[in-house]
């Protein structure tokens, strides 16, 4: 067993263009310790969202912290701490913080998943 407390995770910058302001990152759990997922939390910077996208792999998004949109083509809902997310593959999604406010989500999701951008 393992226990992992989020705050003592380092949060790293991301400086991938899918998003689009800050981002942080904290890896809970990677393809070390699993060969079958990876948990990690985003922490979204005030109304920064990431552009459209999809994975090969479902995704299962659980919010932490904050107010955040998560949003298809045809449908934006408004979640909070404690909603849980089912993204299936290949479905065109974006997610981030809601506009004024902060973001935060755990990920769950397979090492092999890809993410392609859909959105320049």
């Amino acid at each position: 067993m393992k226990v992992v407390k989020i705050a003592q995770v380092a949060k790293e910058p991301q400086t991938n263009p899918l998003f689009t302001g800050p981002v942080t990152m904290q890896p809970v759990v990677g393809p070390e310790l699993s060969k079958r997922f990876m948990v990690r939390q985003v922490n979204f910077g005030r109304g920064v969202r990431n552009k459209f996208h999809s994975h090969t792999i479902e995704q299962v998004l659980i919010v932490t912290e904050g107010k955040g949109i998560v949003a298809t083509d045809k449908e934006e809902v408004t979640v909070g701490p404690g909603d849980i997310i089912f993204i299936p593959a290949g479905e065109k999604h974006w997610h981030g913080a809601a506009k004024g406010a902060v973001f935060s989500h755990l990920y769950v999701m397979s090492p092999d998943s890809q993410t392609k951008q859909l959105e320049s």
